[in-house]
Order: structure tokens, then sequence, then C-alpha cells
């Protein structure tokens, strides 16, 4: 199993090239960033890393459809493919924190995100692109500078649909916040709907979005994972009910305000909720502990890896330079 991280995606070009290109030297296959309202723009700030470095994968998780035209959302995509000589990628979604912001209405999740991808696939061949879709339609739309090869596209996909589309029309799949029993279930649909395609699984990506909260000290790294648990995906009942029972569940989604005032307070308190539900969210839902007892993450590792996982992205946050090399020095080795 391959190793991504994910920066933080305020994070500046400068700062973005110079941990790409560590974990480029410690043998981590992708850097990402994620598609913020209040970020850089995820596509600019991966040039200087383009073209300093060899052999890195990048781009950005997740971009949608809805806040920027799939025509320019491939022109961005493939300027970048440029630059990295063929070595961009990018996760396409159907949602996104900017579209509450932007009081955007996603229409047709499934058909928006298959549609922009046909339109980049298309834009990446250097062919003329006239598509005739039913959400958006384009015609002679004409990249003559096309060289590189094609970037890999990704889909944001949790749910059946969406796995479906993705069997049909992507590279592979980003899963998020989800722990290895859901992972599997989620590629025993895909490996069903990529048979339907005759595609082999042995050629398609499967990756997971998973927070990465190792620290030296371990209450730090505790401390933090519950601040941004409200990030998590909490507030889906069938990721909760793999580890929580009913009333536990209710619980939990019914104190959705509590999440966020922590998360936006900085704090690890979360009023209302019992520690021992709060333990289980941060066990179940993301990589947390000290260095000490790093090799409990490396079976949970694997442990995604035996769900089907092809590679992992994992979501560093504080100290990200000394994430890149505990991971690349321990991680890496043990796992790939």
């Amino acid at each position: 199993m391959k190793i991504d991280v994910i920066l933080d995606a305020r994070a500046s070009a400068d700062d973005i090239a110079s941990l790409g290109r560590l974990a480029e030297r410690y043998g981590l296959r992708a850097v990402w960033v994620s598609s913020l309202l209040d970020a850089r723009d995820p596509f600019t700030n991966f040039s200087l890393l383009a073209r300093s470095s060899t052999s890195i994968r990048m781009g950005p998780i997740a971009v949608n459809p809805y806040e920027m035209h799939p025509v320019r959302i491939a022109t961005a995509l493939l300027t970048l493919n440029e630059l990295s000589q063929g070595r961009a990628a990018i996760v396409v979604g159907g949602g996104g924190e900017a579209l509450d912001a932007l009081s955007i209405e996603p229409v047709r999740r499934v058909r928006a995100v298959r549609e922009c991808i046909e339109i980049i696939r298309r834009a990446a061949t250097g062919d003329v692109v006239d598509y005739p879709g039913e959400l958006y339609r384009v015609r002679g739309y004409h990249l003559l500078w096309i060289r590189a090869p094609a970037p890999l596209i990704y889909v944001a996909a949790n749910r059946p649909q969406m796995l479906r589309m993705a069997a049909r029309t992507a590279d592979g799949i980003m899963l998020s916040d989800l722990p290895p029993p859901l992972v599997a279930r989620a590629v025993k649909l895909l490996d069903d709907a990529l048979a339907a395609r005759g595609r082999a699984r042995r050629d398609f990506r499967i990756s997971d979005f998973i927070a990465w909260h190792v620290y030296e000290d371990r209450q730090r790294a505790v401390r933090e994972a519950r601040q941004w648990l409200w990030l998590r995906g909490l507030f889906r009942r069938w990721v909760l009910e793999t580890f929580l029972d009913e009333s536990d569940c209710d619980l939990v989604l019914s104190r959705r305000a509590a999440f966020q005032r922590a998360f936006l307070d900085k704090t690890p308190v979360i009023e209302g909720v019992p520690e021992r539900i709060v333990d289980a969210l941060v066990d179940a839902l993301t990589l947390t502990g000290d260095v000490g007892e790093l090799d409990r993450q490396i079976e949970k590792l694997k442990q995604f890896e035996a769900a089907g996982l092809t590679e992992i992205a994992l979501r560093i946050y504080a100290n990200p330079a000394d994430a890149i090399r505990l991971i690349g020095e321990q991680v890496v080795p043990a796992v790939a």
C-alpha cells in the first residue's frame, strides 16, 4: 500500500514545495491539498513543487463542478500536469464547504461529477471537445498544447451511486474517514461495479482520507484529534453504527453544535459527550497516538490494506516536516 500525505491547504507555495520535496525523498507517493474557500488556489499553489520535484504526484481534494466549471477545472489541472510532466492528480467530488458559504445547491451530484470527469478526460487527449452533457455543454474547447501523459482522476466517493459511477469513469476513488469494515464494504461494491464494466481492480486505485495525529506527546495527539472531530464525517449514522450502539449514535448526532464549538474554540472538550464515546470516535476515525505506540498505527494501516486500499492519504497537522520524516522512516517501510 502506498502512502500519501495531505498538507494544509493554507500553506504557501514555498512551504508546499519544501514539504513535497521532503515527502519525495522519503518515498511517499503523493501530496494533496484540500480545495477550501479560505485557502490558496490548490492548482497554482503546487506550481513550485511541480517544477522542483521529479517523481511525487500532486493535486487537489476534492474539487467540485458547482463552484468551478469543468472546463476551468480541466484547464487548471492540465496546466499543473504540464508543469509536473504528467504527475498531476485530482479528486473530483460533489460537495464541499464552499457550497454552503456560496449558497450553491448541488443538483444531481453523481451526474455532475461524471460529466466533469468526462470533460477533463476529453480535454486531456488534446482533441477538440464538443460535449453535449445534460448539465454541462461544451463546444470547441481545444487545448492545443497538451503533450504530457494524462493526469490521474479520482472520485470522492463513499456511497453506492458515486462508487458505481467512479468504476465507470475514473482512475480511482478516495473514500473519506471510513474505518476498515466500511472500506471493505465499499471495495466489495466497487469490485462488482468494475466487473460489470470489464475492469480489473488491480488497475483501479482505492484510497481513504484519514487523519494522522501522532506525536512524541500522546496527550498532544489526543487533544488535536478531539479538536478536529467535527471534520471527521461524524454525522453519518451508517458510519457511527459500525462501532457505537444505537443510543450512543443518537447522542453524537444530537451534539453536533458541541463538536463544532470544540473545533472553532480549539478545545478538546466536547460538552455533553461522555469521554468513552469521544475516545471511541478518535480510535475508529483517526490514527492517533504517540511515537512509542507507532506499531499500533502500523497495524491499523495494515487493516486498511487488507480491506482493499491500494493507497492511503494521511492528513497531517502540526509540524508537517516531522510527520513526513516519521512516516517516511518508519511507516513506509512497514506497509509498502
